[in-house]
C-alpha cells in the first residue's frame, strides 16, 4: 500500500500497517478489560435485602449469564453494529421475556423482579437490555393489556419463549415527542384493515416476525393498534446506520405501503392514545432500570481498574480525588437504586401515576449520564476505549436519556400533574400592538 507524498509521488506504507490491533490485554496489562466483567461492588447499602428470596435467584441467574455469555462479546458486535443472534437461545433460557405477564408461558414475575433482571442485563450491555425490554415490556405487554384472548394464546407463547422476535412502532419522522399527532393510517376494508404511512427508530424492526404498530383509525381519528406480520405485501424496513449508542440494537425505518391487516390482528383494546399510555406507564418504570444497570456496571468496572492501575507507584485508588469521585459515582447509583424500588412499590400498591413514573426515569438517567461522566474522567485514556465498557455505556446512555419520553418531556408530564397546568405547546399570545 503507498499513500501520496507532497511531491505528488508515491510513498511506501511501513510493513506493519496492516497488521491486526493487539489484543487489549497485552496492549495494556496493568488492568482488566470488560470482557471479563468486575465483580459487583456497587450493592453499597445491601438493595438484595430488599428482594424476596425469587426475585434475587432471578437477579443471579441474569447476572451469570451476562458475565459468563454476553460480556466476552458485546465490544465486538458493539464496534460492528451488529446483533449476536447466536446469544438469543441463551437470552430465551433466562426466561425473562414477558416480565410481569402472567400466564401463555410468561415467567409472571412481580415488578420488581422483572426490574431488577432488566438492570442485569443492562449492567452487562445496554443493548441487549433493549432488545429484551422493546420485545417484552411494549410489545409483548401491548398484546397482554391490549389484546384479545385469542390474540394473547396465538403470539405470547412462542415471544415468552423468543422464538419469535417482536417491535414496537409508534415514533415516526415527523412526530417523536408528539407521537400523539400520528400520521400513518388504518382504513377499514372488507376483512381487515389497510395501513400506510412511515414509523422510524423502532427497535429490533430490521429481524422482527411481529411488528405491533400504532396508527391513526380514519374513522374515528382514534390511534389503534395492529399486529403486522414479517414479509407482509407492502412493508418494508431498513436499518438506521451510523448510531454513537446503542449499537447492537437494530432500530430501523419501516415503511407501509397498503399494508393489509385482517380483522384478526386489530388490537381490539387499543382505541385511543390513552390506551398506548397503558403500556407506556409501566414500560417506563421498566426502562428506568437501564440506567440503574448500566451506571452499576460503570461503577463496577471503575472500582476494579482504580485498584489495578497504577501511577506515580501507587493505585489509582490510592489518590484522593479518585476516591471523591468513586464515592459520588456510588452514592449516585444507591440513590437512583432505591428511585427505582420505590417506583415498582408504587406499582405493586396501584399507587403509580404517569408522573412517578417520569420523574423516576428523567431523574435516573440524569444522574446515570453524570456517574457515566465521572467514570470516563476516572479511567483517562482507556475512558474512551470500548473494551473498558464505560465509554460504551456512556455512548449508550445517550439514546436512553431520550427515548421513551426525553428528559424535558418527562418533565413537563410531571410538571403538568404537581401544577395541573399542561405546558407541552407554547402559550398562543396575543398582540400588544
Amino acid at each position: 500500500m503507498t499513500r501520496p507524498n507532497q511531491d505528488g509521488a508515491n510513498s511506501k506504507m511501513p510493513s506493519y500497517f496492516n497488521l491486526p490491533a493487539l489484543d487489549v490485554s497485552v496492549a495494556f496489562p496493568q488492568a482488566t478489560p470488560a470482557s471479563t466483567f468486575p465483580p459487583c461492588a456497587s450493592d453499597y447499602f445491601h438493595f438484595d435485602d430488599l428482594l424476596k428470596p425469587e426475585e434475587q435467584a432471578v437477579r443471579n441467574k441474569v447476572r451469570e449469564c451476562m458475565e459468563k455469555e454476553i460480556a466476552p462479546i458485546m465490544t465486538q458486535y458493539w464496534e460492528k453494529a451488529e446483533f449476536p443472534f447466536h446469544v438469543i437461545p441463551k437470552l430465551a433460557a433466562l426466561c425473562i421475556a414477558g416480565g410481569t405477564i402472567k400466564g401463555y408461558g410468561c415467567p409472571g414475575f412481580s415488578i420488581t423482579g422483572s426490574a431488577v433482571a432488566a438492570a442485569e442485563v443492562a449492567r452487562v450491555d445496554a443493548s441487549c437490555s433493549t432488545f429484551i425490554l422493546v420485545h417484552s415490556s411494549l410489545a409483548m405487554l401491548t398484546i397482554a393489556l391490549c389484546g384479545s384472548e385469542a390474540q394473547k394464546q396465538k403470539y405470547l407463547p412462542s415471544l415468552a419463549q423468543l422464538q419469535t422476535i417482536a417491535c414496537w412502532a409508534l415514533t415516526e419522522p415527523g412526530y417523536g415527542s408528539d407521537a400523539s399527532a400520528l400520521k400513518t393510517t388504518a382504513t377499514k376494508v372488507e376483512g381487515g384493515w389497510i395501513l400506510e404511512g412511515q414509523k422510524r427508530w423502532i427497535g429490533n424492526s430490521t429481524f422482527a416476525d411481529l411488528l405491533v404498530i400504532f396508527a391513526r383509525n380514519t374513522t374515528t381519528n382514534q390511534i389503534n393498534g395492529y399486529i403486522v406480520k414479517k414479509d407482509a405485501p407492502g412493508l418494508t424496513v431498513t436499518k438506521i446506520e451510523n448510531k454513537i449508542g446503542l449499537r447492537i440494537v437494530q432500530n430501523g425505518d419501516i415503511v407501509l405501503r397498503k399494508v393489509f391487516v385482517p380483522d384478526d390482528d386489530r388490537i381490539a383494546g387499543v382505541n385511543s392514545f390513552q390506551d398506548t399510555n397503558k403500556v407506556l406507564a409501566v414500560s417506563r418504570v421498566m426502562v428506568a432500570w437501564q440506567p440503574i444497570g448500566i451506571s452499576m456496571g460503570i461503577y463496577d468496572m471503575c472500582h476494579r481498574y482504580l485498584k489495578e492501575r497504577k501511577q506515580f507507584g501507587v493505585p489509582l485508588a490510592a489518590f484522593q480525588i479518585t476516591q471523591q469521585k468513586l464515592v459520588q459515582m456510588l452514592g449516585n447509583v444507591q440513590a437512583m437504586i432505591l428511585v427505582g424500588w420505590r417506583l415498582c412499590k408504587l406499582y405493586e400498591s396501584g399507587k403509580l401515576t404517569p408522573g412517578h413514573a417520569s420523574l423516576g426515569k428523567s431523574w435516573i438517567t440524569l444522574r446515570a449520564r453524570e456517574t457515566a461522566a465521572l467514570g470516563r474522567e476516572l479511567l483517562g485514556g482507556n475512558g474512551i476505549l470500548a473494551d473498558f465498557l464505560v465509554a460504551k455505556a456512556f455512548c449508550d446512555l445517550e439514546p436512553i436519556y431520550t427515548y421513551e419520553g426525553t428528559y424535558d418531556i418527562n418533565t413537563l408530564v410531571t410538571g403538568r400533574e404537581v401544577t395541573s397546568f399542561a405546558s407541552f405547546k407554547p402559550v398562543a399570545q396575543k398582540s400588544r400592538l
